[in-house]
């Protein structure tokens, strides 16, 4: 039985993911020291980043979680974002941070952009664990970024295909030939 992620190439390991999440911490609670952040994680992809995230934070910081559907089980984008789960806490004059796994062609973010800016935010950020700016179809930006990558099709650390590889330890490529679209 081969163990799951062998043979795949290793664009990021755990070690270097944590430093830099780390590092990602310690400039949000700059930012917003003596204050007090609600991190909304993206579901599911963004669940292991968003937990690091905040224990690296140290300063008042409540979670909520969203889902947003523009996959589905595939490889490709559908194009457009469909809300599965809603906020459950109010954000309207909060510090939010929007908690994402890739920002990828900026759809999925774009949306919950302009559905969160519509609660009256104090403030609206993005963190984004992976920029991958070469698929950008939407013009957003994130405002703390883990690493920029090229196009390749990665997994690990709550990124998956079709369901799997989420528990990678490390961010892998997985080669073309292992994509169905």
């Amino acid at each position: 039985m081969s163990k799951l992620g062998e043979g795949l190439e290793v664009l990021f390991t755990r070690d270097q993911i944590q430093t830099r999440v780390t590092e990602m911490g310690e400039q949000i609670a700059r930012d917003y020291a003596g204050g007090s952040i609600i991190m909304v994680g993206v579901l599911k992809g963004a669940a292991i980043f968003l937990a690091d995230l905040a224990r690296a934070v140290p300063i008042d910081c409540t979670f909520d979680f969203v889902a947003v559907s523009s996959y589905g089980k595939g490889s490709t984008t559908s194009g457009a974002a469909k809300l599965i789960k809603d906020l459950d806490l109010p954000i309207e004059g909060r510090h939010v941070i929007v908690v994402e796994d890739i920002l990828d062609t900026g759809v999925t973010l774009g949306y919950l952009k302009r559905m969160f800016e519509r609660h009256h935010p104090r403030s609206l950020k993005i963190a984004a664990f992976l920029d991958k700016p070469s698929r950008r179809v939407h013009p957003i930006q994130a405002d703390y970024v883990g690493f920029t990558i090229p196009n390749h099709f990665v997994v690990g650390y709550g990124l998956d295909y079709a369901e799997r590889y989420r528990n990678l330890p490390d961010i892998c490529v997985l080669p073309e030939e292992n994509l169905k679209a």
